[in-house]
C-alpha cells in the first residue's frame, strides 16, 4: 500500500494548485504572477473532483489527520463555489449524470463487485433448483402468487406482466416506480445493519428472482418472460445492486470508522453515498418507464425486445466504465 508521504507527494502539485485557484476565486491574496490569467472553472471542476477520490483514499486507509483536514477543507470549499448557484439546476443534474455518477460507481468499485455477488449467486442457485424441483416456488411464494405469475406471463395476455388490479400502463407505471423504490430502499438502508441488511435484502432479491425464472422456464413460458424482462432488467437489477453497495458502504463505515468517531463515519459514509442514490433513482424512473410501455407490449416480437436490450445493456456497462473518465 502507498504510504502517506508517498501518496501526498504524488498528488501535492495538484492540491497546491486546487488551493490557488479557490483563493483566487474568493479574492484572498496570492502571487500576482497567478494573477495574469482567468480561472479555469473546468480545471477547478476537475481538481475538486479529484481531490473528492484523493480524501476517500485517505480516510479509507487511515492516513493522518492533517492530510484528511486538509483535503476537506478543500473540496468543501471547491464544493460551496461550485454548486452554490446551481445546485439543483439543470447543469448539475448534467454533471451529476454525465460525470459523478458514474466516478462514484468507479471509486466504490469494491462494493459494487460485492453487492453483484452477494445478489447473482443466488439467482443462479435458486433458478437452478426451482427449475429442477418447481415445487421448491411454494418455498419462497404462496400458491396464490404463482397463480398470478403464471397469468402474468401467459402468451395469451394482453399486456405482459400486468397485475389485475392495474387496468392501464400507467398505473403500472406508478406501481413499478414504488416497487423498485421500495426495494433499492431496503438494500440501502439495510446498510445501517453493519451492512448484513443490505446483504440480506440483496440474496433475498436475487433469490426472488431467481427462484421466478427457473419456475416460468420449467413450466414453458420462458418467452414471454425473458422478453418481458430483459430490457428494462439493465437499469432495474443494476439499480438495485448499486442501492446495495451504497448500503454496503454504510456498514463499513460503522464497522471500520478508521480515525473518525463512528458517527463521523456514518455521516461521510452517507454523503458519499448521495451520489449513488441520485442516480440509482434515475434508473429506477427510466426502468419504471420501459417495463410499463415497453416491456409489457405483446405486440412487439421478441427478437426486437431483444435487439433493444442488447442496446440497453452495452450502454449501461459502456457508461459505467468509460463515462466521466475524461474529467478525471
Amino acid at each position: 500500500m502507498i504510504t502517506p508521504l508517498r501518496f501526498e507527494e504524488m498528488y501535492r502539485d495538484e492540491w497546491a494548485e486546487l488551493e490557488t485557484l479557490l483563493d483566487r476565486v474568493s479574492g484572498r491574496d496570492v502571487d500576482e504572477s497567478f494573477m495574469q490569467s482567468p480561472v479555469s472553472g473546468a480545471r477547478v471542476a476537475t481538481l475538486y473532483r479529484r481531490a473528492c477520490e484523493h480524501l476517500a483514499l485517505a480516510r479509507a486507509r487511515s492516513y493522518p489527520t492533517y492530510m484528511v483536514d486538509r483535503l476537506e477543507r478543500m473540496t468543501a470549499q471547491a464544493h460551496q463555489l461550485i454548486y452554490q448557484r446551481r445546485e439543483f439546476g439543470f447543469a448539475r443534474v448534467r454533471d451529476l449524470l454525465a460525470v459523478d455518477f458514474p466516478c462514484a460507481v468507479r471509486t466504490h468499485a469494491s462494493y459494487v463487485a460485492v453487492a453483484t455477488a452477494t445478489f447473482v449467486l443466488p439467482t443462479i442457485i435458486i433458478g437452478v433448483l426451482v427449475y429442477w424441483r418447481p415445487e421448491l416456488i411454494l418455498s419462497v411464494v404462496s400458491a396464490d402468487k404463482v397463480s398470478s405469475f403464471e397469468e402474468m406471463y401467459s402468451p395469451a395476455a394482453h399486456s405482459i406482466g400486468r397485475v389485475r388490479t392495474a387496468t392501464t400502463d400507467w398505473m403500472m407505471f406508478g406501481l413499478y416506480i414504488r416497487n423498485n423504490i421500495g426495494v433499492a430502499f431496503q438494500c440501502f438502508a439495510g446498510g445501517l445493519f453493519a451492512g448484513i441488511g443490505s446483504l440480506f435484502f440483496l440474496a433475498y432479491n436475487g433469490a426472488f428472482a431467481g427462484a421466478l425464472a427457473g419456475y416460468l422456464t420449467e413450466r414453458g413460458l420462458s418467452g414471454t418472460f425473458y422478453s418481458f424482462i430483459v430490457t428494462h432488467s439493465a437499469f432495474e437489477l443494476t439499480a438495485i445492486v448499486l442501492s446495495g453497495a451504497a448500503g454496503l458502504r454504510i456498514g463499513n463505515a460503522l464497522l471500520a470508522p478508521g480515525r473518525l468517531t463512528r458517527v463521523q463515519a456514518l455521516v461521510q459514509a452517507t454523503r458519499d453515498s448521495a451520489i449513488l442514490l441520485y442516480g440509482v433513482t434515475a434508473m429506477l424512473l427510466v426502468a419504471a418507464g420501459i417495463e410499463a410501455f415497453w416491456s409489457s407490449a405483446g405486440w412487439l416480437p421478441p427478437v426486437v425486445k431483444y435487439c433493444v436490450a442488447a442496446v440497453c445493456w452495452m450502454a449501461v456497462f459502456g457508461y459505467f466504465a468509460f463515462q466521466g473518465a475524461h474529467a478525471r
